[in-house]
Order: structure tokens, then C-alpha cells, then sequence
């Protein structure tokens, strides 16, 4: 049956799995994505994402499963339409320009596709490329571009098109902190305005936590987990999914109550009353996560620092704990040196179910160096 048009939704994943080379590299994926929505595809190399992106876009067939845009199927096991009948638009991590054509003409080839003329097309074309402070690179072809130069264009052709749906394969891997910052922006805009979803593809989780509206958490060719970016970082399912979205610290601690919206943990002889989401076990040696804004310096805990790093906005704190090592990040400079004893207090945490028991114990995880 087609999808129901009430639901909005831009595309629709079906149990999808993708083999080849007798490798499975998607795995039984069902997901979706709503008008104006961006889904971010956050996972390692060789998790899927691009994959994903691939047979949405009409370049691989699904082993089984299907895929439908804006509520018509276009992929299943016996039949897919080719891309040039999907309305996507891709950006690949290989730039894929045209040697031929120079910067400007490349970007309005498909504003030129949609019926309007050379001249109109163009003006737009550098408009865009204005946008992503290429402008003085018009009359250039790909040969005369450097690599990050290369991808901002694949990125304006992108944005040129008026597709229902975007797909971006890893689109800022080559480009410095400011022009992505620049691009992000311009996407966010362009989404807006537009009503189009996106399918975005990152290993950053940075980059995904701040762009998208939701994400999904890919490992060997399986979703893992799908939530806002908040539910991500704050409850991920397992340590695998704690470390993937971000810097985080594993106190193994005892649980002597719980309620609503909280809990009472021993932390090495003091109990701590912190916030926690969902139900928490009581215990003893349960695998707590703590992310690095969830605990700060001062307070009525005892620890000594073994290390600090100054990160410019805020400086990282490493704590010797009673339960284990504990990254603390607070805004500034550096208030303590390496081998100083400290206090601090811990707001916040949450029960890892699914975490190892040989990751558990005083382990840190994703700690920056």
C-alpha cells in the first residue's frame, strides 16, 4: 500500500538490506523522514551510511526490502527506478563534478533543468556560490580547484536543486571549521524554506547532534538506535552508542534508591541525590554514564586530578574518583593544575543496561587527549 500522505513523510525505509560482494551492509533498516525533517546517518566507517544513501538514491538495488519517495515505491528486490526518476539530490563524498563545465554552469545546470534560462540560471548559480564564498571560483573548472574548493561546488549544485529530498554523504569531511559552519547554515536555511527532507551522513557527532532533528546510530549495517539528538547523547542504549555520540565517563557505582525523574547513588561512602531519565536500577556496581557537563568541580566528593587540558572555551578535568575516572568540562581556563586535590559533585547520570563488564569498571570513555 502506498504511505499515508497525512504523515508527511518525505521517505520511507522499509526493512531494508543491501548485499554485495556477499557482504551485508545494510541489515533490516526501517526508518523514515518528514517534510522539513533532516535524519542524521551517524556511524563509523563501514557502518552502512553510505549504502543507505546509495539505494535511496536509486545507485543499488535492495536485496529485500523497499523504499518509497514522497508515498510512491521506488525500490524493492524486483524493481527500482533509476535516479534521474527519484527527486533527490546527492552529494558525494568524491565531489562527482563534470571536468567540462567551469563553476558557475555546474551549479546551474540543474536551476537550467528546471526551465529556467542561461542567464537566470547563472545569476542564481553565483548567488549560491556567493553564499559559500566560492563567488571568485565561477570560471573555474574542477582540474583548477583544490579538493575542499571541489566539494563546496558539489555543495552548491546540491543546494541548486529544488529536490524533495537531499542526500549528503559525508558533504564537510574536506572543508575547514568556517566554511562548514557556512554550509550548515545554508542548508538549515535552505531546508526551511523549501520544506525538503535530508538524509545526512557523518561520522562527526558534533556535526550530527547540532544539524539534525533526529539521528540514527548505524553499526555493521544495523540501526542501533533512532531518537532526537538529545535522547542520543543522553540515553544512549549501550556504551557502544555512549561513545559514538560524544565524550563520556563510566562510574561504577551502587544505587540505593530510585523515583521519577531521579535517583540516590553511593558514590565511594557519599550518597548523591542526581537526575536521571527513565527507570534506574538499584544495585550495586552498576555501569553509571556520566556526560562531561553532568558532574563540575566543588562540592562534597573528594578526587584528585590526573590530568588537565585546556581546550580554549573550556577546560577538560580528569578526576581520580572513588568509583572510577571522571571527565568534568567547565567553561575558561584552567583552575587547577595536574595532581591537585579536588571536591566535586555529580547532577546527573544514566544506567547503561547494556554496557560490558569489562568496560565498565573505572573506565572513561572517548576521553580527548
Amino acid at each position: 500500500m502506498p504511505a499515508d500522505p497525512s504523515t508527511g513523510d518525505v521517505l520511507e525505509v522499509r526493512h531494508l538490506t543491501v548485499e554485495y560482494d556477499g557482504v551485508t551492509a545494510v541489515d533490516d533498516v526501517s526508518l523514515r523522514v518528514a517534510r522539513g525533517e533532516v535524519l542524521a546517518l551517524l556511524g563509523p566507517s563501514g557502518s552502512g551510511k553510505s549504502t543507505l544513501l546509495h539505494a535511496v538514491a536509486g545507485f543499488l538495488a535492495p536485496t529485500s526490502g523497499e523504499i518509497w519517495l514522497q508515498g510512491r515505491r521506488v525500490a524493492s528486490a524486483e524493481r527500482a527506478e533509476p535516479p534521474e526518476r527519484r527527486d533527490v539530490a546527492v552529494v558525494f563524498q568524491s565531489y562527482a563534478l563534470w571536468p567540462h563545465l567551469n563553476a558557475v554552469d555546474t551549479v546551474a545546470y540543474p536551476i537550467r533543468r528546471r526551465g529556467s534560462g542561461r542567464r537566470t540560471a547563472r545569476a542564481e548559480a553565483l548567488d549560491i556560490l556567493d553564499r559559500l564564498r566560492i563567488a571568485h571560483l565561477a570560471d573555474r573548472r574542477p582540474a583548477e580547484l583544490s579538493g575542499g574548493e571541489q566539494q563546496r561546488v558539489g555543495l552548491a549544485r546540491a543546494l541548486a536543486r529544488h529536490a524533495s529530498l537531499y542526500l549528503f554523504d559525508e558533504p564537510t569531511a574536506h572543508l575547514d571549521t568556517h566554511v562548514r559552519g557556512v554550509f550548515l547554515d545554508e542548508l538549515v536555511v535552505r531546508r526551511e524554506a523549501s520544506g525538503a527532507g535530508g538524509l545526512y551522513a557523518t561520522h562527526d557527532a558534533e556535526e550530527a547532534l547540532g544539524l539534525a532533528d533526529r539521528v540514527a546510530l548505524l553499526s555493521s549495517g544495523r540501526l542501533v538506535q533512532l531518537g532526537t539528538p538529545q535522547q542520543v547523547y543522553a540515553e544512549p542504549v549501550d556504551l557502544w552508542a555512549a561513545r559514538l555520540t560524544g565524550p563520556a565517563s563510566v562510574l561504577t557505582a551502587k544505587v540505593v534508591g530510585a523515583h521519577d525523574g531521579g535517583a540516590s547513588v553511593d558514590l565511594g561512602g557519599s550518597v548523591v541525590e542526581v537526575d536521571s531519565t527513565g527507570e534506574t536500577p538499584v544495585g550495586d556496581g552498576l555501569p553509571l554514564l556520566v556526560r562531561p557537563g553532568w558532574a563540575r568541580l566543588g562540592g562534597e566528593l573528594r578526587g584528585r586530578l590526573l590530568a588537565v587540558r585546556f581546550r580554549g572555551p573550556h577546560s577538560d578535568y580528569v578526576v581520580d574518583t572513588a568509583v572510577g575516572d571522571l571527565l568534568i568540562r567547565e567553561p575558561g581556563p584552567p583552575r587547577y593544575a595536574t595532581g591537585a586535590d579536588v571536591t566535586w559533585t555529580l547532577s546527573r547520570t544514566w544506567a547503561l543496561g547494556a554496557a560490558a563488564p569489562t568496560e565498565t569498571k573505572r573506565s572513561l570513555t572517548e576521553l580527548p587527549t
